[in-house]
């Protein structure tokens, strides 16, 4: 077999990446250009809700294309209404703004704050969110995140974000003041290295927001869509926002996202937000086809089962190994490593292995299998980053 060679030197260096290339992928599995097969415990950053080239995304995006692909953000189409009904019909939110990346949703998310507090907090515009957050790669969404450093790479920051610790309810109530609008919160901090947000903090936080007067805005990119064995993850914590995004799950693969709304919330005037492929029927077909499958009976319960069977295995390790705790919920895991060893090296390693993870940080792997995700594929994937442990401490 021919090996393909390629010439990277045309693409923008905006991240270190290995010299392969993918080249098709099924379920679980990657294979590259060199016809080796990998387990992707990464699934494009908890992206591909039903693994690889899903025969309902692939059924769903061919039907669509061959009826319908864009007809333009002035005019309703049926892919996108129905998708917007399926939404609203699974979460306690009434209306629906769709975009095409979660940066997108919490940009929209922060717009549709600011002009609430106009209209109705007397100009107030600012955002209590939080230290280790991750909101996306706008401007606006670098400067609500808390992730090290962002503070400083594009400067100066858009005004009007305040961080404060996670889990910490009384530095809130003390960041809170006459021009505070809302409370952004990621219910489990993915990117910072996957640290969840404590039950009884969600709780008073809903309680101090309504207290205040004030909005709460749950960044649910990484945790929607049946991540956590829950199809949204404030569900965990019996407590409803006002406003909530989704984006990475919601696509199965494609470039999808939303912006759900309390009715009492929704203020946008015609003109005031847009773009021009958001809700187009092709990108809101697949969305119907994922919703559907995570929304089946039986579905989340596999989660959850497949959660708990990934989470005993990397407790197992990490005792084997005398490696830390094992954060997260569902199918967002990450495993402490502490200093025993580094977690990029572990990654290439386990690539090498033919085992795709993710390290968010030195002290941490990342797991985001499909929710599809098989018994055997968790057992044999345990196995391979066992193996790789083994060699590395």
């Amino acid at each position: 077999m021919a090996i393909a060679t390629h010439d990277f030197s045309a693409l923008m260096e905006i991240t270190h990446r290995p010299d392969l290339v993918f080249v098709r992928g099924e379920g679980s599995w990657l294979w590259d250009d060199r016809g080796r097969r990998y387990l992707d415990f990464i699934q494009g950053w908890a992206v591909n809700a039903l693994g690889h080239c899903p025969p309902e995304v692939v059924k769903a995006l061919t039907e669509q294309a061959a009826t319908l692909i864009n007809a333009s953000p002035a005019f309703h189409n049926a892919a996108g209404v129905r998708l917007a009904r399926l939404l609203v019909s699974h979460c306690a939110l009434d209306r629906v703004f769709f975009a095409n990346s979660g940066a997108e949703a919490n940009e929209g998310a922060i717009k549709l704050a600011r002009k609430w507090g106009r209209l109705h907090r007397g100009g107030a515009y600012r955002m209590i969110t939080f230290d280790g957050g991750f909101h996306g790669r706008t401007i606006a969404t670098m400067s609500a995140s808390g992730k090290p450093g962002w503070d400083r790479l594009y400067a100066p920051q858009v005004d009007g974000f305040v961080k404060v610790p996670l889990n910490d309810l009384g530095a809130v109530a003390r960041a809170i003041d006459a021009q505070t609008v809302a409370v952004m919160l990621e219910p489990i901090q993915g990117e910072a290295g996957v640290f969840p947000a404590e039950r009884a903090f969600v709780q008073g936080l809903r309680a101090l927001t309504r207290e205040r007067g004030l909005l709460l805005i749950l960044d649910e990119i990484q945790t929607g869509i049946g991540r956590t064995g829950r199809l949204f993850g404030y569900q965990h914590h019996d407590i409803e926002p006002d406003v909530m995004t989704l984006a990475k799950g919601l696509g199965g693969g494609v470039p999808l996202a939303a912006l759900l709304a309390r009715e009492e919330v929704c203020c946008f005037e015609p003109g005031d937000q847009g773009g021009t492929f958001n809700g187009n029927p092709l990108m809101a077909a697949v969305g119907c086809a994922v919703v559907e499958a995570v929304t089946a009976p039986g579905f989340l319960d596999r989660v959850v089962a497949r959660g708990a069977q990934l989470r005993a295995g990397l407790e197992i390790l990490s005792a084997r190994f005398g490696l830390g705790a094992v954060r997260g919920e569902g199918l967002l895991l990450a495993l402490a490593l502490g200093d025993r060893v580094s977690g990029p090296d572990v990654v290439t390693a386990a690539r090498e292995a033919g085992l795709l993870v993710n390290a968010p940080r030195p002290d941490t792997l990342r797991f985001m299998p499909a929710l599809t995700v098989s018994r055997e594929e968790i057992d044999q994937m345990l196995a391979m980053l066992g193996e790789v442990l083994a060699a590395a401490i």
